[in-house]
């Protein structure tokens, strides 16, 4: 039986610290549609998908069982491997949140882990039959299956409440946004928080603390539950305000058939074990609410941005965990240069992002590029 290290503790607030950028990150997920529209307050939101992505995390842990021993082999990852990946996957989180990006912070920790594993223990200590079939695979097919339904629901919606009064249909739909929002953000809680919670249970399995394969202890599920729930009510106001005033327009009807589409596909991919993206999900069916209402218009420019992003996610996150593992590797002294430029880099994020700072204020004014697009569509 191993003993807990000083390493394995910087590892496991690691995880959480991830956890929480995960939270703010993904607030998008559940709540930016309702609060473009109109259903619920900003710091409402996000409070109600803080409680709800805290109950989530008690739902399930097949997706952490197969982050804990599905995609590296678990026999030949050590505590610095695990440190760097996380690290590697918390600055790419911060730099796409500053950048108002709904990337994926499932895919950052992947490839951060990933990345970290392979210059660690070489490629043969990741599993890519597993990657593929349980990362890639659900990456490509997931936004587009959300948009494909999501883009029915939205036609059937307008059609359903065709000869209802504009004002009455609105109203209720926005009722109903409070419980499809609700179940997106229960449904995140299921999924994400799962994700770290594979990580640190990964980490006692590597430091001899539980044998392979095991599932993660209850303390686990309470500490990334409570992480994620915390992050999510800091609120990532940047993100809300690119998915849910950016991307497209967003009208009532359209903020619930998104909502409903990504909750079927992400209870149905956590209940498969598959720790898919939920921000993916969410943004393809936030396009696909656009694309169902007739005359909506969607910006391609800024979605081009966002499909951009996921596709440099894992490979961008793979090179800074590569790096950070090979220089941890050096020892204490390398631990604490990886640590410290992880301390610094996001204390300089977060000063950057001072400057023009997106808060529950302002989050439903659009960017100013757009902004002067829409006063000035010939400019």
């Amino acid at each position: 039986m191993g003993t807990v290290s000083f390493l394995l503790i910087v590892v496991v607030l690691t995880a959480l610290a991830f956890d929480f950028t995960n939270g703010f990150h993904d607030t998008a997920n559940s709540m930016a549609t309702s609060v473009a529209t109109g259903a619920l307050r900003p710091r409402v939101a996000v409070a109600v998908a803080g409680v709800l992505n805290l109950g989530g995390a008690f739902l399930s842990t097949a997706v952490a069982k197969t982050i804990s021993g599905g995609i590296v082999d678990d026999s030949k990852v050590s505590l610095v491997m695990i440190f760097a990946g996380l690290v590697g996957a918390l600055l790419w989180n911060l730099m796409t949140w500053l950048a108002g990006l709904p990337s994926s912070s499932s895919h950052a920790l992947f490839g951060g882990l990933i990345g970290a594993v392979w210059v660690g223990a070489g490629g043969s200590a990741v599993q890519f039959g597993v990657l593929v079939e349980k990362i890639v695979i659900p990456a490509v097919l997931s936004p587009i299956v959300a948009g494909v339904v999501a883009v029915l629901a939205t036609f059937l919606a307008y059609v359903i409440t065709g000869r209802t009064a504009p004002d009455q249909a609105r109203s209720g739909f926005r009722r109903g946004q409070v419980g499809s929002a609700s179940l997106v953000a229960l449904a995140h809680g299921t999924n994400d928080a799962q994700k770290t919670m594979g990580v640190i249970t990964l980490a006692l399995i590597s430091a001899g603390l539980l044998p392979h394969g095991s599932g993660p202890p209850w303390w686990v599920v309470l500490t990334a539950g409570l992480a994620i729930a915390l992050g999510t009510y800091a609120g990532g106001w940047r993100i809300i305000r690119t998915m849910g005033k950016s991307l497209t327009d967003i009208e009532a009807p359209q903020g619930f058939a998104a909502e409903t589409s990504a909750t079927a596909v992400i209870l149905a991919s956590s209940h498969m074990g598959f720790p898919l993206s939920t921000t993916q999900v969410c943004t393809g069916s936030i396009l696909g609410a656009g694309l169902g209402r007739r005359l909506a218009q969607v910006r391609w420019g800024v979605a081009g941005r966002i499909a951009l992003s996921w596709a440099l996610t894992l490979p961008a996150a793979a090179a800074v965990g590569g790096a950070a593992a090979w220089i941890a590797d050096h020892g204490t002294l390398g631990v604490a240069l990886v640590a410290a430029a992880a301390v610094g880099s996001a204390a300089g994020f977060w000063a950057l992002s001072r400057r023009r700072p997106v808060t529950a204020d302002n989050v439903n004014d659009l960017p100013a590029p757009l902004r002067r697009h829409a006063e000035n569509p010939a400019a």
